[in-house]
């Protein structure tokens, strides 16, 4: 039985600051495309290269920022970061109050929060393993992860009522100010966390490579990161073919698309939730396998749609459980990741998994559109379904199903001594 612990004071902050961000962030979820159209009335090239160059650019921006955040300490970057989001956000209302505001500084604020979400989630996971013990990790993980859910549910929705009134630059402002508070979150945090030892103090090329290196190395992780990247990549290649089909040809309203991503979103709670309870009960390597192939079996479905009552169904019971699946899934990956990863080098390492990330994301996405435009978006989504299908086996590998059985085990010794 999986007893509901209090991971302290410390932890509360954190979790309270990374909540607001997360919820202010999803209000504002589609605010600059709607901005491009409704306000600057861009075409959709501009809108196509504000979606793609900003974060792309802002990750390669990020790539110098992992060694040199590695050998500091981790909350005043991410504080740092946190101001740096809030001011750039901010821009837009005033520019816009002012009539200045134009394409190109929508795609430079675009360029630098990326940049800055990089940096600071890759200083966060280093600064949660320094606050939270290691047998909390996956609870605290697990609270993230369904506070993410709840905000994807809700946040869309809320922003949507808050343009329809409002705006679309209201949001930003909103988005902004909860960057302000989380890192006025993060500030009371309190403790003290220890200067990192050691560090280049200028950075050699090698260090930029140190947390891919990591990475391809590792006998747990590489699997673990190659999968990652290939289901995530896929599951998100599909959203705008998606969008086009049930939007276009099978007549949906915008309201039942919304509705259709929005209400399964409960999955995450749901996943969130269980994830510690299964891990006690059938073990982190189980877990991992079992949740990582169900995650990869339901996107085919979605070649499937059709229009009316039955189709909105489908899609929705799609989406609840691949959404249950990854909200089982993530936190113990994300748990796994960071015990498998040494202290010196969690900054990097994260740093290299978002970027990659993004990168994944962002060329997959672009080549299921070039593929939905030739063979036709059925096909396309069928193509990415069969394709996450293939991706299980990297989770079977002997290197990662030995290492987190052997983390398992060490964590039963400890519990068995204390």
């Amino acid at each position: 039985m999986v007893v509901r612990r209090t991971l302290g004071r410390g932890f509360g902050w954190l979790w309270g600051a990374y909540a607001v961000s997360a919820f202010g962030t999803r209000l504002a979820f589609d605010a600059f495309p709607l901005i491009t159209v409704l306000v600057l009335h861009a075409g959709p090239a501009e809108v196509a290269a504000l979606a793609a160059v900003g974060p792309a650019v802002g990750a390669a921006l990020a790539v110098p920022l992992g060694p040199w955040v590695e050998f500091r300490r981790k909350r005043p970057v991410m504080i740092a970061a946190d101001l740096v989001r809030c001011a750039a956000l901010l821009s837009v209302p005033v520019a816009f109050a002012l009539g200045g505001l134009g394409f190109g500084q929508l795609l430079l604020v675009s360029v630098v929060v990326a940049a800055a979400d990089i940096t600071f989630t890759a200083a966060s996971g280093a600064f949660l393993k320094w606050l939270v013990p290691p047998e909390d990790l996956l609870v605290a993980n697990g609270r993230f992860e369904s506070t993410t859910w709840t905000a994807t549910m809700l946040g869309p929705p809320l922003g949507g009522a808050a343009v329809g009134v409002f705006g679309p630059v209201v949001t930003v402002t909103v988005d902004a100010v909860s960057y302000l508070l989380s890192a006025a979150g993060l500030r009371a945090v309190g403790g003290h966390e220890p200067r990192p030892v050691g560090g280049p103090r200028r950075l050699a090329p090698g260090e930029l490579l140190a947390g891919w290196r990591h990475l391809l190395t590792h006998r747990a992780l590489r699997p673990l990161f190659l999968n990652t990247l290939l289901v995530n990549g896929l599951i998100m290649a599909v959203a705008p073919p998606l969008a086009v089909l049930m939007l276009g040809p099978l007549g949906f309203a915008p309201w039942q698309y919304g509705l259709a991503f929005a209400v399964p979103c409960v999955g995450g709670l749901i996943g969130s939730r269980l994830a510690p309870r299964l891990v006690a009960r059938y073990g982190r390597r189980r877990v991992l396998r079992t949740a990582g192939t169900l995650r990869a079996c339901w996107p085919l479905g979605l070649a499937f749609v059709r229009p009316g009552p039955a189709g909105l169904a489908l899609v929705m019971i799609v989406e609840l459980g691949l959404i249950t699946c990854i909200g089982v899934f993530n936190p113990v990956m994300a748990t796994a990741r960071l015990e498998l990863t040494p202290a010196d080098r969690v900054t990097r390492t994260l740093s290299a998994w978002s970027v990659s990330s993004k990168a994944a994301i962002a060329s997959l996405t672009a080549l299921w559109g070039v593929l939905a435009a030739l063979a036709g978006t059925r096909a396309a989504l069928a193509l990415a379904g069969v394709l996450l299908l293939a991706t299980p086996p990297l989770l079977f590998t002997a290197g990662l199903g030995r290492a987190v059985a052997d983390e398992d085990a060490g964590r039963r010794r400890l519990d068995v001594s204390g």
